[in-house]
Parts: C-alpha cells; structure tokens; sequence
C-alpha cells in the first residue's frame, strides 16, 4: 500500500502533523506551496478572504499526480473556517485520483467550522472517497490523543484499501 500526505503550512503546525502521520504510517510528503508566497499581513487579509470565497491559489507543485498511491491524505490549515487557498489549488491540481481513498484533516485555532465538509465535496466530485476526517484545534495539536485518532484513521483506510 503506497500513501501521500499532500498539505499546506503556513506557521508549521500542518507541516508537523503530516511529518508525525509519516513517521507512524510511512508515505511520500508532498507541500503544496502558494506560487506567490503570502506575508504575515496578506495571509491574514488577502488570504483569508480568498479563503472564505474557496479560491484556488496557483501553486507548486503545479499538478499532483496520485495515479501510483493507494491512499492520498491532505491536511490543510484553516484561514477564515475554510481551508486555503493553495490546498483548494491542490485539490484542483489532483491528476490520476479517481477511486483512490482519502483521509483529511485540518489544523486551527478554534473551530474548523465548513473546512473539512467543502474539502470532502471538492474531492468526491473528482471520484475520491474520503473515509476519514479529523479536527486538530490548537489545544489537540500540543497533545497526542487527537494526532493518535488521526495516525488510527489514516492506517484503518490504508487497511480498505
């Protein structure tokens, strides 16, 4: 069975919490990076309202082909309750992922509020099943019970496959 964790970080924290699904469960990271980096300001103006609109930022990789895994998984930040721009780029930019499984999780600081339902939709109108999805808020992300859940949900869909 062959995985990857597709994410965007901004601060870091996403970009450790797919580094710890890796090291318990193995797959290849991929970051997604915006192709016009964001500054500590605009990520918090342009980026967030790009956020609430569901854009989709240009990105590199440019396209993410997943043909050759078994199992994709995407974490995302969440700017302004949605997920970022560069991973709804991403998401976009899937090429080969029609039938493939998936797990999602987000990262924030309080609440993920529509995050994760817009991502699953997004994803099974391209032919993905998401069979698992998770929340880590900033007080789960300190702790291992939530990463545990997650490193759990991503091995039981590895398993399905």
């Amino acid at each position: 069975m062959k995985s990857c964790i597709i994410y965007h970080s901004y601060s870091g924290v996403t970009r450790g919490i797919a580094e710890k699904i890796n090291a318990a469960c193995g797959g290849d990271l991929i970051e997604v990076k915006p192709k016009d980096n964001y500054s500590t300001l605009s990520a918090y103006s342009v980026g967030c309202i790009r956020a609430r609109k569901e854009a989709c930022d240009p990105i590199s990789p440019d396209t993410i082909d997943v043909s050759l895994y078994d199992l994709i998984i995407i974490g995302t930040p969440v700017w302004a309750w949605k997920a970022t721009p560069a991973i709804n780029g991403a998401i976009v930019a899937l090429k080969g992922c029609e039938g493939k499984n998936a797990v999602i999780f987000a990262t924030c600081g309080s609440s993920a509020k529509d995050t994760l339902p817009i991502m699953k939709s997004a994803l099974e109108k391209k032919g993905v099943r998401v069979s698992g999805e998770i929340v880590l808020n900033k007080s789960e992300i300190s702790g291992n019970e939530k990463i545990n859940d997650l490193i759990t949900m991503v091995r039981a869909a590895a398993d399905r496959v």
